[in-house]
């Protein structure tokens, strides 16, 4: 049976992979993989630990050839990963202390941004080598990269790495399960929702934080107007 037989016929299929994506690697192959990789990385419902392991099973069918596969993943992932690091040294951490004096920007507070500082400049290059290997934090994890400007030479290494790592595990996964390919979302699945989940309760809390403050110092300016009278 060929790679595309097995594919319409959906012999594997997790359910949770939208047609287009079959469509993109179908038509487009390896350089399909990297575009679907390289999408991963800004729209995080794109998930590779689905596209990486069908990637492997149609390179065993010999739809794909596995050896321009994982390089055409790799690309794509540090091409996703450059365009965040943009957007993070576009924002910088000037124009996040000045967002981080509206009282609508809940995600950081100065004190954040200067601990985070200290914290990105000296663990920085760990954080983007292990970030990459993590569902969901391997999207963003290039926007403090960016927002700290580590050197870029630096960034494009440590992203390589990681996202060469990552990507070899999934597509050899792929390749090893066959048919059972869609069996590593499903293994993945919960380890993503436990970091959607934690992602979520952490902007919560800082909401509630800010809040807070806002009130504490409502508060603070009233006691204050009161004792002047």
């Amino acid at each position: 049976m060929s790679g595309r037989e097995v594919i319409s016929g959906r012999i594997g299929h997790p359910g949770e992979v939208a047609e287009w994506v079959f469509s993109i690697v179908d038509r487009m192959g390896e350089i399909g993989v990297g575009l679907l990789i390289f999408l991963e990385n800004l729209i995080p419902p794109v998930p590779s630990e689905a596209i990486l392991p069908l990637a492997g099973f149609r390179a065993r069918t010999g739809a794909l050839n596995v050896w321009l596969v994982w390089p055409a993943a790799t690309i794509g992932s540090v091409l996703g990963a450059l365009v965040l690091y943009g957007v993070g040294a576009w924002l910088g951490y000037d124009r996040l202390r000045a967002l981080a004096d509206k009282p609508w920007f809940f995600i950081t507070s100065q004190k954040d941004l200067d601990r985070g500082e200290k914290v990105f400049s000296k663990h920085g290059g760990k954080m983007v080598l292990f970030g990459r290997c993590v569902p969901l934090i391997r999207s963003v994890v290039s926007i403090p990269a960016g927002i700290d400007r580590m050197p870029l030479p630096r960034f494009l290494l440590l992203t390589t790495i990681g996202s060469g790592v990552w990507n070899a595990i999934f597509i050899g996964l792929g390749w090893i399960l066959g048919d059972n390919w869609g069996r590593v979302q499903g293994w993945l699945g919960p380890v993503s929702y436990v970091v959607l989940g934690l992602v979520v309760v952490g902007l919560i809390w800082l909401a509630v934080r800010k809040a807070r403050q806002r009130s504490a110092r409502s508060e603070q300016k009233v006691g204050a107007g009161a004792h002047r009278r």
